[in-house]
């Protein structure tokens, strides 16, 4: 594999550079979720997003796909949305007697599916092969989706009415999962300020909106993400943490242990190595150090680590799994 030469760390830092401060001319705080925004970008990874209602999900999507000159699609997920209604139908023209082809909004870069956890189980499945085989059939013709393509799904996990549990098979397929809190006081002071200021209005918007950068830039980042250096020693240790997951009897506390209905698969270790590559170039570096999978290891493993019963009724959370995972083995 070749090695990033310098030229192409600082056109990767600058098109960053680019990005993060247009996503900050809109979105104020939640470090958390720009970074993990970022990596799904570099990546082209998914990202699920959870918080309670109010907390910029939505702004903050609309956001990264604003600092990129890319289509953007938001679907509002509702109980009776239809598979149709996300990859599109064929319809009957009365004039020429045949049937057309119209691609719904999940042909697009970005797509926002809004409360995805209140589409129906059918729904849901028509996004999976969208999200993993980055393509859709309609009517036995297959139509392949733009590149880049990313997902951006949000969910409210305080109510439950109306929603439909979202599948292992599908959690498994988003590369992280942010879980959003709420803004500091000085934070969300100054979401009040940009408000009064009209920056969040359309026609102030407009005329204020900062550099961009091009799909192009885009592609340009992921190629060089891929061939961020990975040591043996990282991927060692990313590999053992997982497994750790599925052994975990034999390394932590047995209380921890016996939540553990699932460890992780091996997307988890396959997530942890594109992530870390990402977030290092993120951070200026050619290379993977332990300190990046650490960082990494709530947003990758949260919705990876499957709790039982007891555990989720004893209020245990993954985090205070996977902390205890990371702590038993040993960094290089």
């Amino acid at each position: 594999m070749t090695r990033i030469s310098p030229d192409e760390l600082e056109r990767a830092k600058s098109i960053l550079g680019t990005i993060a401060s247009s996503y900050g001319h809109t979105v104020v705080g939640q470090d958390g979720l720009r970074s993990s925004l970022m990596i799904a970008l570099m990546t082209g990874g998914h990202i699920l997003l959870e918080s309670v209602p109010g907390l910029a999900k939505t702004t903050a999507a609309k956001a990264l796909a604003d600092a990129v000159s890319a289509s953007f699609k938001r679907i509002q997920c509702t109980p009776d949305l239809l598979p149709s209604d996300i990859i599109g139908s064929q319809v009957f023209d009365y004039a020429t007697s045949s049937f057309s082809t119209q691609l719904g909004p999940v042909h697009a870069n970005f797509v926002l599916l809004d409360e995805i956890n209140r589409s129906s189980a059918k729904t849901q499945s028509a996004m999976l092969e969208a999200m993993q085989e980055r393509q859709t059939t309609i009517g036995g013709e297959v139509f392949p989706l733009p590149h880049p393509f990313l997902v951006l799904a949000t969910q409210n996990p305080i109510e439950q009415e109306g929603t439909y549990h979202l599948p292992e098979a599908q959690l498994d397929r988003f590369l992280l999962k942010e879980v959003l809190d709420y803004p500091e006081f000085a934070e969300e002071i100054e979401i009040l300020a940009r408000l009064e200021a009209g920056v969040y209005d359309d026609d102030e918007a407009d005329a204020t909106q900062p550099e961009t950068v091009s799909i192009d830039d885009v592609l340009f980042l992921q190629s060089v993400t891929k061939r961020v250096f990975l040591d043996e020693s990282i991927t060692n240790y990313i590999v053992s943490a997982v497994y750790v997951t599925r052994h975990a009897d034999q390394y932590i506390s047995a209380d921890l242990a016996g939540s553990i209905e699932y460890g992780a698969s091996p997307r988890a270790s396959i997530a942890f190595s594109k992530a870390a590559r990402a977030l290092a170039l993120l951070n200026g570096r050619d290379h993977v150090i332990p300190d990046d999978v650490k960082t990494l290891r709530h947003v990758v493993l949260r919705h990876r680590i499957i709790l039982n019963f007891e555990a989720i009724a004893d209020n245990i959370v993954p985090e205070t799994i996977i902390d205890a995972v990371f702590d038993a083995v040993q960094a290089p």
